[in-house]
């Protein structure tokens, strides 16, 4: 069953966007929201993201196994708090690229992947949208 996400932004020239899932958007718009450092950052990942630049400090792509090939996530304060949310990358009919904002993830503890964070992340890399 695909899954449904709503749009957030979009690139000066229409080519990429950022979307956010629907079932968990108002956890991750929450979190966005719920101060300025959120705010500033997610500002700072999602011109990254429009602007097609790669800074693997706070984004980057999951490459743990087949399941999770399109997951990206977003590093909230690595150090720190240290959150993510993992997003699915895809492209829509019209070809633009677009990252979706699937799961958010509160207080990674370790350098490596848990368990629960690898089955967070190959579930992502199962869902399937419909832009």
């Amino acid at each position: 069953m695909k899954r449904e996400c709503k749009h957030l932004i979009s690139s000066v020239n229409s080519k990429r966007a950022i979307y956010v899932d629907t079932l968990n958007q108002k956890d991750i718009v929450a979190y966005i929201k719920k101060d300025p450092r959120h705010e500033d950052k997610f500002r700072v990942i999602a011109e990254l993201i429009l602007n097609n630049l790669r800074n693997k400090k706070w984004y980057c792509k999951v490459e743990i196994n087949k399941k999770c090939e399109n997951v990206t996530e977003m590093r909230f304060f690595v150090g720190q708090e240290n959150d993510r949310i993992y997003c699915k990358e895809i492209r829509s009919s019209d070809g633009v690229y677009v990252v979706i904002m699937a799961i958010l993830h509160l207080n990674k503890k370790s350098e490596g992947l848990s368990s629960k964070e690898i089955s967070e992340i190959e579930k992502v890399g199962g869902y399937e949208y419909e832009i």
